[in-house]
């Protein structure tokens, strides 16, 4: 009757009603206060070819180059893909990394390159799903930015091992799913604000009888949890955060009508209003990921000319239209921005008897970065000729978590219990990029 009454408060449909996510932010550990920091991640499920867009190499034979001519950049002596010309044009605002070690690393779950983990591959792992993500991480650690908004938001959630979620740490700290948000917070027929409050009031009333015997301390949750599901609802906030109508058309026509671009722009409201970390799933389907482009006759995924050509510049547009609006609001210096896969591709172009594919390549990956107030306007690493191997400055996933870490205000050095109790750190080796800071 108690979880009947409990789930009437909201008759809302929320996941969960928050029963297994506590907000932490009246008190989080490694707040920084007066600090709207957050991270946007874009998140490119199948692994981008780096060859054919942030690390070309025009010199070596179409077989290993690739179809795409590349161009200019803002930055003298770096070159793109020629269907990434907005964001040649701001390269100044951005840093690309060349040299990310992704050896390890696998897709559907994608877990490795979201929880600092080497390990955490479920292919091989059987505890890999544990691992903390990245999100749920900062949801602990920080909370978020305001009262009444999740810390944490997962979008376009076609496939929930695109994901890395809260393992170890708890159902409580799992990222919020903004998919088919609207329904979340509509009252049912019937059902007012005021019928909401007596059925708490009654809920509290029916608590008191047990919680004097309650030494688990479920109904103390329960109490914590009907609380933040009530205040998501009546409070308005996180509902007004989703509401993409409440922009002026202008910025709608600017973000454009491609799904992606709608949910980058829905991703911008979320941390504009007090989430500090979004992940965006840059997928059509289900499968393991658009970008993951294994040649023409192997579908769904096509090549790398009918593959990922036609993805480039829905992807230009919404980067350079993401980190240009964060900017024109004063919100690049606090909102970090990142897009990247989970590997690279194969030098070789054709594997598995494509026609023009390239296959998973678990040694490098590119990524590009904006904001977070950090030195932008470079490019670190490099990959040797073929681009198959790291040249110069790995940088691993350990590296790119403390960087996340040290821009949000988490320690470095957290920890969390795995399921027999024991400490285990979040980053057993890394340190924040230093050529960013």
């Amino acid at each position: 009757m108690l979880k009947a009454g409990l789930a009437g408060i909201g008759g809302l449909t929320l996941p969960d009603l928050f029963r297994l996510r506590a907000n932490p932010a009246a008190s989080p550990a490694g707040r920084v206060p007066g600090k709207n920091k957050a991270v946007i991640l874009l998140w490119m499920a199948g692994g981008p070819s780096h060859i054919d867009t942030w690390d070309m190499k025009p010199s070596r034979p179409k077989e290993i180059r690739g179809p795409f001519k590349n161009i200019p950049t803002k930055l003298p002596g770096v070159h793109l893909c020629e269907f990434l010309p907005k964001q040649a044009a701001l390269m100044d605002k951005l840093t690309i990394i060349r040299s990310v070690d992704c050896r390890g690393s696998n897709h559907q779950p994608n877990t490795v390159m979201q929880t600092a983990n080497v390990l955490a591959e479920t292919r091989t792992n059987p505890e890999a799903h544990l691992y903390p993500g990245y999100a749920a991480i900062v949801a602990k650690h920080r909370g978020a930015n305001q009262p009444g908004i999740p810390p944490a938001v997962h979008l376009n959630v076609r496939d929930r091992t695109h994901f890395a979620w809260s393992g170890y740490l708890g159902k409580r700290y799992d990222p919020f799913v903004g998919d088919n948000v609207s329904s979340l917070f509509r009252l049912p027929g019937g059902l007012t604000l005021d019928r909401v409050k007596s059925r708490r009031s009654l809920v509290e009333q029916m608590d008191s009888l047990r919680r004097d015997v309650d030494g688990s301390g479920a109904m103390a949750a329960l109490d914590t949890y009907g609380q933040q599901a009530f205040d998501l609802v009546a409070g308005g906030r996180a509902q007004e955060a989703f509401d993409l109508s409440r922009e002026p058309q202008r910025v709608m026509d600017q973000y454009g009508n491609h799904d992606w671009c709608q949910q980058a722009l829905l991703a911008r409201r979320l941390v504009e209003r007090g989430v500090s970390f979004v992940t965006l799933d840059l997928s059509h389907h289900s499968a393991s990921g658009t970008w993951d482009t294994h040649g023409d006759n192997i579908p769904p995924y096509g090549g790398i000319w009918n593959g990922l050509r036609p993805l480039l510049p829905v992807f230009d547009h919404l980067l350079s239209t993401l980190v240009t609006d964060l900017s024109e609001r004063g919100l690049l210096n606090d909102v970090l921005v990142i897009a990247m896969g989970e590997f690279g591709r194969t030098p070789q172009l054709g594997t598995q008897d494509s026609t023009d594919g390239r296959n998973h390549w678990p040694i490098v990956l590119s990524l590009t970065m904006a904001g977070g107030g950090f030195r932008h306007g470079q490019v670190i690493g490099s990959t040797d000729r073929d681009g198959g191997e790291i040249s110069e400055r790995p940088v691993t996933p350990g590296d790119l978590a403390a960087t996340i870490f040290h821009h949000m205000g988490v320690p470095i050095d957290v920890t969390y219990e795995d399921l027999q109790g024991r400490p285990r750190r979040v980053i057993e080796t890394g340190e924040p990029l230093h050529e960013l800071i």
